[in-house]
């Protein structure tokens, strides 16, 4: 594990997007997996304007995202695939058809984590994993509690988790209770994971999940056992 204190959140944010921007070079056809919420928007930021710049390329990028909303569709504007498009992928040269998101419409979700799972099998695996960190320890909407032996599945989201995200909505009642997320399982078979975790709120549960005991109850602490996972933290706030 590497571990890298950022001065502040914009510190973090760079720091982060040098990691994937040098993944996209070294390897354009890189695949990514990627993560929503507050946290990376600083880091797709920070890519856009070097992509702006001339500096990074990624019309042969892929992308799969971690999980998406479970009855909401592509185009609300509470969806996981409306915010990739709108903070990341409307800025930048990637081709929308190399860029992956669960259908939280589906008919089927079981059949579509299954599809999903296929998918990024095909794509040849995920070369770098971004992750925020959920304040339960959750990691994509991997919940306290859930098998570690997961692939992607749909899940019940706990109150905690509903309740912060209520923010992002009219009312707490029109938050989703159910998503499709990948499972810690495929999460860990990323060739490399970047763990980005800001606000002092959040001291204590990344602190549990990298020095604690590995636990379902704090699903995060799974990753002390990857070979490659980086973690940039910034609690200037």
């Amino acid at each position: 594990m590497k571990l890298i204190n950022a001065k502040d959140y914009n510190d973090m944010s760079r720091k982060a997007a040098n990691i994937l921007s040098a993944q996209v070079i070294i390897k354009p056809r890189s695949v990514l997996g990627l993560a929503t919420g507050s946290t990376p928007i600083g880091t797709y930021k920070q890519l856009i304007e070097w992509y702006n710049k001339g500096d990074i390329d990624f019309s042969e990028t892929s992308s799969v995202n971690l999980d998406e909303y479970v009855g909401l569709q592509p185009d609300n504007n509470q969806s996981y695939r409306y915010f990739m498009n709108t903070n990341f992928f409307d800025h930048i040269n990637i081709n929308k058809n190399s860029t992956h998101v669960p259908n939280g419409v589906a008919e089927d979700v079981l059949r579509e984590a299954k599809r999903y799972d296929e998918l990024i099998s095909t794509l040849g695996g995920i070369d770098l994993q971004l992750l925020g960190l959920g304040p339960n320890g959750h990691i994509g909407f991997n919940e306290p509690g859930g098998a570690f032996e997961n692939s992607t599945h749909c899940v019940s989201l706990t109150e905690e988790t509903i309740t912060a995200n209520k923010r992002f909505f009219a009312n707490i009642d029109e938050v989703p209770r159910k998503a499709i997320t990948m499972g810690m399982k495929g999460i860990m078979q990323a060739k490399k994971i970047l763990l980005i975790v800001s606000g002092k709120a959040k001291q204590d549960i990344l602190t549990r999940a990298l020095y604690g005991p590995i636990t379902p109850e704090v699903p995060a602490s799974l990753l002390q056992i990857h070979n490659d996972l980086t973690v940039i933290t910034a609690f200037d706030k």
